[in-house]
């Protein structure tokens, strides 16, 4: 579904994204960990197209996607969410989520039919129902989360890319989290997360890839990954901590 081939990203004299290769298949979830600014999160944004490379190619179910618009590869199938948990603050939670239903894709649906789909997409999400009429400035953290990942399904993506979904969430919340991500992808959606937490990786991941310094350290099953000597030396330390 997803191919990126030597993705490179020079921002100014740092080289943030080193020659990365990288591809995800159908209902596949891959997480993405490595130490902070290793260059995850530079790399999903190339991803979605919130920047470009400075080289190397990007395809999506066969199509090159190198440098294309974040609205464009959105409506293409691929939706993202962000490290800080923020919405239109002055739109409720359904109206916030009817944007991404009328405007994420091609189908455009009526006003009717896309607060249907809000108020359902909501719920599969288990946003409190009673908070959909809420103004998203008086949320909080974990139902903006909610909200947010709500309002990236409601553009009926073929990719999820989930930068630090739990982050913020007690061990409960991120177990939700958790069963929640198995959910979306038993939809048939491909999932590419970003996670320090790494008993929600292991839990949860198909297959674990690393960065260190923008460059790809491992690539393989969470048990080969976590017993890899370089990951451990660079990332984990003592992986008997997990």
């Amino acid at each position: 579904m997803l191919s990126l081939s030597a993705v490179t990203k020079q921002i100014g004299g740092l080289t943030a994204v080193n020659r990365v290769d990288l591809e995800i298949g159908n209902g596949q979830i891959v997480g993405l960990v490595g130490p902070n600014g290793a260059g995850k999160t530079t790399l999903l944004n190339i991803i979605s197209g919130i920047i470009s490379p400075t080289a190397g190619t990007v395809s999506f179910c066969g199509e090159d996607i190198t440098g294309m618009k974040p609205d464009r590869i959105c409506r293409k199938g691929i939706a993202k969410t962000f490290q800080i948990a923020e919405s239109f603050p002055n739109l409720t939670a359904k109206e916030c989520v009817m944007i991404g239903v009328i405007f994420g894709n091609d189908t455009a649906p009526g006003m009717k039919e896309a607060q249907f789909q809000a108020l359902s997409i909501l719920a599969e999400v288990n946003f409190p129902s009673g908070k959909v009429e809420t103004l998203n400035r008086n949320l909080n953290v974990v139902e903006l989360k909610r909200l947010q990942l709500a309002r990236a399904l409601a553009s009926h993506p073929k990719l999820l890319l989930l930068d630090e979904l739990t982050t913020g969430l007690n061990p409960k919340e991120s177990n939700e989290a958790v069963d929640l991500i198995r959910k979306i992808r038993d939809r048939g959606i491909s999932i590419l997360i970003i996670e320090h937490v790494m008993s929600v990786i292991m839990g949860v991941s198909d297959r674990i890839v690393v960065l260190d310094h923008g460059e790809k350290i491992a690539d393989g099953i969470p048990h080969e990954v976590v017993n890899n000597q370089r990951v451990i030396d660079t990332y984990l330390g003592d992986f008997n901590a997990f």
